[in-house]
């Protein structure tokens, strides 16, 4: 997709097989625990300065509605309520498809993400119109249950249609040092989506430093994960730049260790054209352009949407169009 950002590049690949040295650091808990433990660390203040300072960075007016326009098809609209309904289901289908009824040119979103329960509901309402259904599973959002359990959630989504799995790494695990059982429960997961992409939540929150995430999100890449994403959206913090930068250089080291690309989604706190615009920033600036696609970023978000388009209304009409005028969830 070309975007205000970037020129157009090729279409996104997965690369070629994944090169001989992954195998060595993967074939038990030892070699993988050294592997990242000799990672990199991460300089706290240097990549919080440097997410600050992208963050000033503005859009001109001429790019804006294209930049506006490329957020909007980032969006996985989200809904992950215990009061979740068929009919909440299509109507939130329907939005994702047509953000602002009546207004031409305006993207669909990327997709929309729910419940497995309640894919089979967003499935026949977005056939046919590009929209991705996106499920959560493996015990979201604590993460904390058998694998066979896991698993069973995960055929559940996938049955009913999923494209995409989100699925949340057990945390408590993973803090213990038990970096073994959380590559294999990822990497069992990712088998069982079949053609269905993986979204690996790291739940950042939670992790504590930056090391860690920088960790995870390797841990993630190695087993299979098609995209690291930040949240659940459950627990606060949920995403930040800072957060998001590191996770950025991850999946860019990897493009550069192994050829494949790997894609990213921060999820949560993410509620304004604002806050999308600086991340779109930080994609570029971090990954690099050829992340600027839906294919290869996405926002977690069930509000951001409204925003994005009362601003593109404010770019097409000169004013601000206030929530009276757009559908607000």
């Amino acid at each position: 997709m070309t975007s205000a950002l970037t020129d157009p590049t090729e279409a996104p690949s997965s690369g070629d097989a994944l090169p001989s040295w992954t195998t060595d650091v993967t074939r038990n808990e030892s070699s993988l625990r050294r592997f990242l433990a000799g990672l990199p660390g991460v300089d706290p203040v240097g990549i919080e300065q440097r997410a600050a300072a992208l963050a000033t960075r503005s859009i001109k007016k001429a790019s804006k509605l294209a930049a506006i326009d490329l957020a909007i098809a980032m969006v996985d609209l989200t809904t992950l309520e215990g009061a979740d309904t068929p009919g909440k289901i299509r109507g939130l289908a329907r939005k994702g498809i047509d953000p602002d009824p009546g207004t031409e040119g305006v993207p669909h979103v990327a997709a929309v993400c729910v419940y497995p329960d309640l894919v089979e509901a967003a499935v026949e309402q977005v056939r046919g119109t590009g929209v991705k259904v996106a499920s959560v599973a493996t015990a979201f959002p604590s993460g904390r249950s058998s694998l066979a359990v896991k698993l069973a959630d995960t055929a559940l989504a996938v049955r009913a249609g999923a494209d995409e799995v989100d699925m949340v790494i057990d945390r408590g695990a993973f803090l213990a040092g038990r970096v073994g059982l959380v590559f294999e429960q990822i990497q069992a997961v990712k088998q069982a989506c079949g053609s269905a992409r993986l979204k690996v939540i790291l739940e950042t929150g939670e992790l504590a430093t930056y090391d860690n995430v920088r960790r995870a999100s390797w841990l993630a890449l190695l087993a299979g994960g098609d995209f690291i994403k930040t949240s659940t959206g459950k627990i606060s913090p949920a995403a930040t730049l800072p957060v998001t930068h590191v996770m950025l250089q991850a999946v860019r080291d990897w493009r550069e260790a192994t050829g494949q690309l790997r894609a990213v989604k921060p999820a949560g706190g993410i509620r304004t054209t604002k806050d999308a615009l600086r991340y779109l920033v930080a994609v570029r600036e971090v990954a690099g352009p050829q992340w600027l696609d839906p294919h290869l970023f996405r926002f977690g978000a069930s509000s951001v949407l409204n925003d994005l388009v009362m601003q593109r209304r404010t770019q097409l009409e000169g004013h601000y169009s206030g929530p009276d005028y757009v559908t607000v969830d």
